[in-house]
């Protein structure tokens, strides 16, 4: 039988609803792998009082016909850069070691409102700033599956959390694939969604957002469980006013054509090709159309740097200035490369965001989805300078942002949605990951299509 901790979501809420598993025992099964693998170093905080006391609360719900919502009784973790009522948020920074929200955020509030119960808050470098999630206010957490390899970042102690069986389900953050990359380097499944659909009314410009709120979970179906919870409009989001464009399915027979994006300016791990035309190749025998299309995303990192550096430099220069002793070294770097930028830098990253944005829209005029690897090799090896360079296949491949994962952060600026799913192994063993993109606001129908390959 398998245990509890290693149920998903919707099998978890079907127990539950049956009265085969209680909330109580769900969050216990949750707590109990937490210890026993507290050894990978997933968690920042851990609420285990108050989720048993929710676990009881929702347990007497469920006996006296009053569960809440479809999340009933399903603990669930936070990425912790997301606000929590209650529960600190650090922000992975020794400068916020004590911060104690006082209330949730938007996707935290919907999480709980539908009956998932806060089980802790995983790690993250500080402010998200780097694809590896290590830090000198908590250590590193390690990779699942190897722990000589990263777990990838910044939503990296989410997919760990998700693939040990420490809750079936997470909330993370991507502000450059910081959902995805760690999907793809635990072997589970990470949500993008479309630009407003998921508020995240943390993000200090909401107009020029590029940082997102989403699902990580084990299999396509927790995601979609959890996409319908989280999505909808959100008055104070200028992305969320009106109400979401009627989605778009699967219709009954229908079979997706496919725009493969096997490179896009850069070098690919040999590995990684194989898997994704592998995975191409079964589309292709399920009836699906699979044709090659071109697009130079690895042009637009200057841009986004610009964008990053920019924005933590504003958020944290003074600080960086005052408490230069509590920043991560590597962040500090960042802010200060961030000072060289003009309005000028900024203005152009902002058009080159817009020709980025219509170029894709040209291919998804001919494709229902762009498919391409998440990352351009199976996780790095731990250790890594995230600001220095990289070999690929035996070549120098350039940066680790520009060469390891120059097929997620373009997204962040397009607005599309951006899904990770596994899509087979290394011969090492370590995770693949596959990306599938669509048009705004058809996440759903992205789902569908991640469904299709089973």
């Amino acid at each position: 039988m398998t245990a509890i901790a290693d149920l998903t979501a919707v099998e978890l809420a079907a127990a539950i609803r049956t009265r085969a598993v209680s909330p109580v025992e769900a969050v216990e099964a949750a707590l109990a792998r937490i210890e026993d693998r507290k050894d990978l170093n997933a968690f920042m905080t851990i609420c285990a009082e108050r989720a048993r006391m929710e676990a009881k609360s929702a347990e007497t719900a469920l006996r006296d016909g009053a569960a809440s919502g479809p999340l009933h009784g399903i603990p669930f973790s936070v990425k912790d850069l997301t606000n929590t009522e209650g529960v600190r948020t650090t922000q992975g920074s020794a400068l916020f070691a004590d911060h104690v929200p006082t209330v949730d955020a938007v996707a935290v509030a919907r999480m709980r409102a539908a009956g998932a119960i806060l089980i802790g808050k995983t790690t993250t470098p500080e402010f998200g700033h780097k694809p590896f999630t290590e830090g000198p206010l908590f250590g590193r957490t390690l990779n699942p599956v190897n722990p000589a390899f990263t777990c990838g970042g910044s939503s990296g102690g989410a997919a760990v959390a998700v693939a040990a069986g420490m809750g079936p389900i997470a909330l993370g953050t991507d502000g450059g694939g910081s959902i995805r990359i760690p999907a793809a380097c635990c072997g589970v499944f990470g949500l993008k969604a479309t630009l407003g659909a998921i508020p995240n009314l943390q993000a200090p410009d909401l107009f020029g957002a590029n940082s997102y709120v989403g699902p990580i979970a084990r299999t396509i179906s927790d995601v979609r469980m959890m996409f319908d919870v989280l999505a909808g409009t959100d008055f104070r989001d200028p992305y969320g006013q009106a109400g979401l464009p009627s989605a778009r399915r699967i219709r009954k027979g229908e079979l997706p054509r496919i725009g493969l994006l096997l490179r896009c300016g850069n070098i690919l791990d040999p590995e990684v090709e194989a898997a994704v035309v592998a995975t191409m190749r079964r589309a292709e025998m399920l009836g699906m159309v699979v044709e090659p299309v071109e697009l130079d995303l690895v042009g637009l990192e200057p841009h986004f740097l610009t964008f990053l550096r920019s924005l933590l430099l504003a958020r944290l220069g003074p600080l960086a200035e005052s408490h230069p002793h509590k920043f991560d070294p590597t962040l500090l770097v960042t802010i200060d490369v961030g000072r060289a930028y003009s309005a000028s830098n900024l203005c152009e990253a902002q058009f080159a965001r817009t020709v980025c944005f219509g170029s894709i829209q040209a291919i998804l005029t001919q494709f229902d989805v762009i498919a391409s690897p998440t990352l351009s090799t199976p996780a790095l090896p731990v250790g890594l300078d995230p600001l220095g360079k990289i070999r690929i296949a035996g070549q120098e491949a350039g940066t680790i942002r520009g060469a390891w994962y120059p097929y997620t952060y373009p997204f962040n600026l397009t607005g599309h949605p951006a899904l990770s799913m596994p899509c087979g192994f290394a011969a090492n063993g370590l995770p693949i990951g596959l990306q599938l993109v669509g048009r705004w606001h058809e996440d759903r129908f992205l789902l569908d299509i991640a469904e299709l390959f089973g």
